[in-house]
């Protein structure tokens, strides 16, 4: 069975059809962009600038409405597939031509300069180059955000699957449970005695349960992990 990868913009898509639909999203960023001062400021636009910066003067007339997402929408998938969801100075991989480009083809038509860009991806590309599926954002304001371009290769196809247990506390305590249920069925019978029981078998779990339960919180504490959402949006590796 072969699975396919996981393209995360299309799942940004899926979700902003789910929680709102188009009509109101146009309707919501047309005003915010009719409510902004679109005089021209000399900001400089560097992709490693520190400056908090929350919106842009966008023309609406002239944005693709399949590339604005709200921040919601954002975070649900960054909790889905254990993404974070930061400023683009925290980022160390590489940034394409091809973004490069895009950037100054936007800024040329809506007469700005773009700043605050923010970038999802996974957290081993906040800290080392990678080639997993960056995507780059800029800031329209009030929590919404413009899609300027997507690189590098797609998630592996089970990736959503391998960041569940990490989403909750119950998510990870139902895989130990699950886990040490299988371990307990491979251990021999008559192993520790000679008599097979219902009972043997539930102490043998409740031993084996207690183990792994050990290595995951001792994993956790010990290299400074946690839960999908508590990270999506943390710039520090312990959070």
């Amino acid at each position: 069975m072969v699975f396919r990868s996981t393209d995360i913009e299309q799942k940004l898509h899926r979700t902003r059809a789910r929680q709102a639909n188009e009509a109101q999203i146009l309707t919501e960023v047309k005003h915010l962009l009719k409510q902004k001062n679109t005089g021209n400021e000399g900001i400089a636009r560097q992709l490693a600038s520190k400056a908090p910066i929350n919106s842009n003067d966008f023309v609406f007339d002239l944005l693709e409405t399949d590339h604005i997402f709200h921040l919601d929408q954002i975070k649900k998938i960054c909790i889905d597939y254990r993404l974070r969801f930061l400023d683009s100075t925290f980022f160390k991989g590489e940034i394409p031509q091809t973004a490069i480009s895009k950037i100054k083809e936007l800024e040329a038509a809506h007469d700005t300069e773009i700043k605050g860009y923010k970038i999802m991806a996974p957290s081993k590309l906040f800290k080392l180059e990678d080639r997993d599926d960056p995507l780059l954002f800029a800031p329209i304001g009030n929590d919404y955000f413009y899609l300027i371009h997507k690189w590098g290769n797609d998630l592996h196809p089970l990736r959503k699957l391998m960041a569940w247990p990490f989403k909750n506390i119950v998510n990870l305590t139902l895989v130990v449970f699950i886990l040490s249920y299988f371990v307990t069925l491979m251990v021999p019978n008559g192993l520790f005695s000679k008599n097979n029981s219902a009972a043997e078998f539930w102490i043998i779990f409740f031993f084996m349960f207690k183990c792994m339960a050990s290595v995951v919180i001792f994993y956790g504490f010990a290299l400074g992990k946690n839960f999908n959402p508590a990270i999506w949006n943390s710039k520090y590796f312990n959070a």
